[in-house]
């Protein structure tokens, strides 16, 4: 008997410890970036003439939701096709978003631009896939909504 008591002790300490940690750790850590907004149908769908200005008002906005400054050099963001933008050397800084435009334009703190002459975003459903530098997915938003016949925005 003395021999089993040290030793259930000890158990159950190690399991009080155990449920402890598991308890404290979160089951789905946030992203530190993601993505926030996603505007798919610019000026809504009848006035998809491809014009620069429309191409640029199709758009996805990154935001880096932490503190501190994130390098986002080498990441990439696609769609459900494959249209994908990679960031070149870029840091995004604490709590500060980025808009990556579809169209044409010369790149800045605050926009990054394809430089397509055609849409990215399909105007009824696709999905916005941020990658880092290694390939692995950080976030991802989707969006399903039918036939659009107005301007389009998605929240993440």
């Amino acid at each position: 008997m003395m021999r089993s008591r040290p030793l259930f002790a000890a158990l159950a300490s190690a399991f009080a410890v155990a449920a402890t940690v598991a308890m404290a750790a979160p089951a789905h850590a946030a992203p530190v970036v993601k993505v926030t907004r996603i505007h798919y149908d610019s000026y809504g769908s009848a006035k998809d003439n491809y014009t620069n200005a429309s191409l640029n008002d199709e758009y996805v906005v990154i935001k880096n939701m932490t503190g501190t400054a994130r390098m986002l050099t080498g990441w990439t963001l696609r769609d459900k096709t494959g249209f994908t933008y990679r960031f070149p050397t870029y840091r995004l800084a604490a709590y500060a978003s980025v808009t990556v435009r579809t169209g044409k334009g010369s790149a800045t703190q605050a926009n990054r631009y394809y430089n397509k002459s055609s849409y990215v975003w399909n105007n009824n459903t696709d999905t916005a896939y941020l990658r880092n530098s290694a390939g692995t997915l950080i976030h991802s938003c989707s969006y399903n909504d039918g036939t659009s016949t107005t301007t389009s925005t998605k929240t993440c």
